[in-house]
Formats: C-alpha cells, structure tokens, sequence
C-alpha cells in the first residue's frame, strides 16, 4: 500500500511522530507546505499529523477540504499534544475535529509529546506562562488541576515509539 506521512509541528514532536510512522510503514514524510504543492492521488492512504490546541488540530482545515477528493483512500489523522495518553478529554477532543460523515471517512489518533518552551514562539510562551500563572492562582484545585500546574510550568517529553502501533495497525487493517 502506497502511503504518505503529511505534517506540520510546531516544535517538533508532531514531526518525530510522522517520521516513526513514515519509517515503520515505508512510506513517505512531508511537511505540510511541501505536500500541498504535491499531487497525491498515487498514494492508497494519506496520513496527516497536526499538534494539538485547545482541542484542535492544527491545520486539519487543510485535510478535511480534501476529505471528498480521497473517498477511495484509506485516511489517518493523528494529533499530538502535551496531556498524557489516558486523559478522558482527548477522544471528545479527536471527535470534534470532525463532523459524523468525515469520521466515518476518517480514523483519529492521539500521541502524547510534550512541552518544549525552548523551541517555543514568544507569544506561545507569554500565553503559556499567562495560563500556569492563572491555574497556579486558582483557590482549591482538583488534583488533575495540580498535575497539570506541575506538568507545563517546565518543558517535559512524554513521546514514545509505541504510541505509533495503533495508527500502524489500523493502517495494515483491511489493506487494499
């Protein structure tokens, strides 16, 4: 099966992702701006990577307006984030990336990546250290609410190989 990796990170973890996957099912790897300008009808699954915000995915608006145009591929999305694997918000977050027709077109993922301010831009920084500054303030935190006050107030890296195996067991599932 002839695969794609496309992606767009921001500091790298979305990036390490797509490249694991890229190795482990031979496939190619490219970044966003160069796979728009790319004809891709040749491939039989097309997978895009995007970082995680505010429970979106990065530019998945791109993905989605092809979504028609790849009826007959097999279609992966994976969003990478700073929460850990088994935080229950992150399949309502995956679902509402995408409307009940694209999910049935579309399988989602999460990896779990992390945090790296060093890599960070200057306004993603400022709003990062405004949010730990807010939740640190909070009177009677929960203890996830503390968790996460630990987790972001320093850069952290939580990725792994292993995170890949779904996507890639997904992606042989019922091969063309």
């Amino acid at each position: 099966m002839k695969t794609i990796v496309i992606y767009t990170s921001k500091t790298g973890f979305t990036k390490r992702y797509a490249q694991w996957i890229a190795e482990a099912a031979r496939a190619d790897c490219l970044e966003l701006s160069a796979a728009k300008k790319k004809d891709l009808t040749a491939y039989d699954a097309i997978i895009f990577g995007g970082w995680a915000c505010a429970g979106s995915i990065s530019q998945i608006k791109w993905f989605k307006g092809n979504i028609d145009k790849w009826a007959d591929k097999k279609l992966i999305a994976f969003c990478v984030g700073a929460s850990p694997v088994d935080n229950p918000e992150i399949d309502i977050a995956l679902k509402r990336n995408f409307n009940e027709s694209e999910q049935k077109n579309v399988k989602a993922f999460y990896c779990p990546g992390g945090f790296n301010y060093e890599k960070m831009s200057i306004t993603s920084k400022l709003i990062m250290k405004m949010f730990v500054t807010a939740l640190k303030a909070q009177k009677n935190k929960t203890e996830a609410e503390l968790i996460m006050v630990k987790m972001i107030s320093s850069s952290y890296d939580i990725s792994d190989k292993k995170y890949i195996e779904p996507i890639l067991q997904y992606l042989k599932k019922d091969a063309f």
